[in-house]
């Protein structure tokens, strides 16, 4: 994956996408003592990053790989990403969804004219789910997260955020699959001197954290985490880049991760989902290490079941 593949992808999908605006705050500014830029994803096409990848991987795929369709597994954002990119780009969507995803995305996916067929909540389910439909229908399996396509297409967001604020010290973002920091390591890798990229996951999905450590890819033990979107595991595609560009991964308990959704539902008036707040609430974590920094956060999605709030 090249710089130049990382800028064709950005040109190719940004008729299908938003270029999301970046927010500040003097009050979080003064209070984390630092200048914070935040990328808010939130704002996004189906309310997430994860059309740009979603769309840049279909985008790629032949025309006799179109009329067969597309399918994936995701407990809710790529679901709701690929069948919005399918849509618009005229291609049947078929989502392998978890029994436990909130209602709201579920009903964004049929919303959107994706296929839902409803799993148990674990990764083997979803995969093998998958699989199956693929061999039936002869469908293109798009991966939520250790795709190249998918990778480059997520890195679009840190993409623009670097060509407004090309000062930054530091770019971090919430890790679940590993797709959206490894795109942002890439793109930070690729147009900034400087910067380093810090991931941000909940204690009790920490297998970044570990895997950053033994060099290898570690799993879960439990899923046991309001973060909904990060409960799944790094790939053979996005962890090498991950290894070698990643400084740390910063990890959060549950109180942290909703104190820190609440704060900015309440200062910057803006709705963000869990998973979002993982990276501020890493940041507010460690208000020492960002001190007098420049530091991009990614506000991944905002896609909330409001019925459901933790606060």
């Amino acid at each position: 994956m090249t710089k130049a593949q990382l800028l064709n992808c950005h040109e190719s999908i940004s008729p299908f996408i938003h270029n999301t605006p970046v927010l500040t705050s003097s009050l979080i500014n003064k209070e984390i003592g630092a200048q914070l830029f935040f990328k808010c994803e939130n704002f996004q096409r189906a309310g997430a990053y994860k059309i740009r990848g979603a769309t840049h991987a279909i985008m790629q795929l032949s025309e006799d790989q179109k009329r067969n369709g597309v399918v994936t597994h995701s407990s809710g954002n790529f679901a709701q990403a690929l069948s919005l990119a399918a849509k618009s780009i005229g291609v049947k969507a078929t989502i392998v969804m978890p029994s436990n995803s909130p209602s709201v995305k579920k009903d964004a996916v049929l919303n959107y004219g994706g296929t839902i067929i409803e799993c148990e909540p674990t990764i083997e389910a979803r995969q093998c789910n998958a699989d199956e439909i693929t061999k039936t229908t002869g469908a293109t399996f798009i991966h939520p997260s250790n795709h190249p396509d998918v990778i480059l297409g997520q890195g679009t967001a840190a993409l623009e955020l670097l060509h407004l604020y090309d000062h930054l010290d530091t770019i971090i973002c919430p890790v679940g699959g590993g797709g959206l920091i490894a795109g942002t390591a890439l793109a930070t890798h690729y147009v900034s001197k400087n910067c380093k990229v810090i991931g941000a996951e909940p204690m009790e999905v920490d297998d970044a954290y570990r895997s950053l450590i033994s060099g290898k890819i570690e799993t879960n033990r439990t899923t046991n985490t309001i973060a909904d979107g990060l409960r799944t595991h790094l790939g053979s595609h996005n962890f090498p880049i991950i290894l070698e560009h990643v400084s740390e991964i910063i990890r959060v308990t549950e109180t942290e991760i909703i104190e820190a959704m609440r704060y900015i539902w309440e200062r910057m008036k803006i709705i963000i989902e869990p998973s979002s707040a993982v990276a501020f609430a890493a940041v507010r974590k460690n208000k020492s290490l960002f001190k007098n920094q420049n530091v991009g956060i990614i506000i991944s999605g905002g896609n909330v079941d409001l019925s459901k709030l933790p606060f």
